[in-house]
């Protein structure tokens, strides 16, 4: 364990919130505990209710502390994609070192300058990521540190968001009593690791079916080049189904994911289950085949959806193919319809970790693995604390004073710095 760093992701989804502990032991992923909760009091991905959030946050981080038998103190947050727009920006600086040769130090300054713009008041830094580096007009290299130049510039990508949106956020996630440690855009963090290095190469669509919304983001050319969100969701199938079946939604959901099937000509027309009917002391019985019929056609629209928003992005051609992620690609038939509708390669993605083998869980499993890679670029080492022993497995009062104080008293690194335009929600 001494050599190994651990990681806790929060996951702020429209109908669970998930909380994952990983160990990153030499380059490789242990997920240590679990929490899912259902969420309140967030819908289509934006907050409406902070108290019913808070609770929400606080129980997932409960369950993952019970499974660990410590306590958590510092998150990887994931911020959604809604509101985000993305800029591209540049960096240019002379190289400080008598020898010439290229620094961390540089490598900051050449990321800091290309911050160096205007961004309106109701807009909020999130990321800046690099696409390249160019030394002395030598171009397309991915990390310039010990290179010899004189001249360092950069080519990057800003992304940033709804102030309004990530202040709510940040405050649920500060009321829970946790300390923020990174904040990432999930279908960027998610999609890094979703995709293989051709299909970002080639060019795909990485689609995230929430619960209240879609993420659509498109990777090619090795890098992150656009995301938008569709507000159609998994909930809307239970929604469909409640009011069709006359049944309550929690019975709904549960018809869902016991019985539902996504492609009618392959659903069952045999089998018959009976579902309460809302008001009424009978129960009505209805086939596979039947609720497929519903869930297809809500289905086949989410797709004709996201269709239009790859035309409305100037997305002809996907040479990498779709690959699809969430909570509701679990579901029977879903990557025929897909293909049907699409009309070209698609995979569903599930994390391969023991105890997250569910597509639901891709963000959470990104953010851990996307921190790690970031650390190791910049050379950070997690703080100890990111979690805490307590004896009796009992979690201990958070100080969260003395949280903030140690990490301010830690070297700031590169992405830190960008990150810092956050604290003030903390001040």
């Amino acid at each position: 364990m001494s050599q190994s760093e651990l990681y806790v992701s929060l996951d702020i989804g429209s109908s669970s919130v998930k909380v994952l502990v990983g160990e990153v032991d030499g380059g490789s992923l242990h997920v240590i505990g679990v929490g899912n909760v259902q969420s309140a009091g967030i819908r289509k991905g934006t907050i409406i209710d902070i108290d019913a959030t808070v609770q929400s946050i606080r129980k997932a981080v409960d369950q993952a502390e019970r499974m660990i038998g410590m306590q958590i103190r510092e998150v990887i947050l994931g911020i959604p994609a809604n509101g985000v727009s993305l800029q591209d920006v540049k960096g240019v600086v002379a190289v400080n070192s008598e020898n010439r040769e290229i620094t961390d130090d540089d490598l900051d300054r050449v990321m800091k300058s290309a911050q160096v713009m205007s961004v309106p008041p109701d807009r909020e830094i999130v990321n800046i990521i690099p696409k390249q580096f160019i030394v002395d007009d030598y171009d397309e290299i991915t990390d310039p540190r010990g290179m010899i130049g004189v001249r360092l510039e950069m080519d990057g990508t800003l992304i940033t968001t709804s102030k309004t949106l990530i202040h709510n956020i940040l405050r649920c996630v500060e009321r829970a009593g946790l300390v923020i440690q990174e904040i990432y855009l999930q279908p960027l963090a998610a999609g890094t690791f979703a995709l293989t290095n051709d299909e970002k190469n080639h060019g795909s669509a990485f689609i995230d079916i929430g619960g209240g919304s879609t993420t659509v983001s498109i990777f090619g050319e090795n890098r992150f080049m656009a995301t938008a969100v569709i507000p159609v969701g998994g909930d809307h199938i239970t929604k469909d189904l409640s009011i069709i079946l006359k049944t309550p939604t929690e019975q709904a959901r549960k018809i869902k994911h016991q019985y539902g099937h996504a492609f009618s000509d392959d659903a069952s027309d045999d089998e018959l289950f009976e579902v309460p009917v809302i008001g009424a002391d009978s129960k009505d019985q209805y086939s596979q085949r039947y609720i497929s019929e519903i869930i297809g056609v809500r289905l086949e629209e989410l797709f004709d959806l996201v269709l239009e928003e790859l035309y409305r992005m100037g997305v002809h051609d996907l040479p990498g193919g779709v690959v699809l992620t969430g909570g509701i690609t679990k579901m029977d038939g879903i990557l025929q319809l897909a293909r049907h509708v699409l009309k070209t390669r698609v995979r569903i993605h599930t994390p391969e970790y023991i105890g997250v083998r569910e597509p639901m869980y891709a963000t959470a499993v990104g953010l851990i693995r996307y921190a790690h890679m970031q650390d190791s670029y910049f050379g950070h080492v997690p703080e100890s604390a990111t979690v805490s022993a307590s004896d009796n497995h009992t979690p201990a009062p958070v100080n969260k004073k003395k949280s903030v104080d140690r990490n301010k008293e830690k070297k700031p690194g590169i992405l830190d710095k960008a990150k810092k335009v956050f604290d003030n929600f903390f001040e």
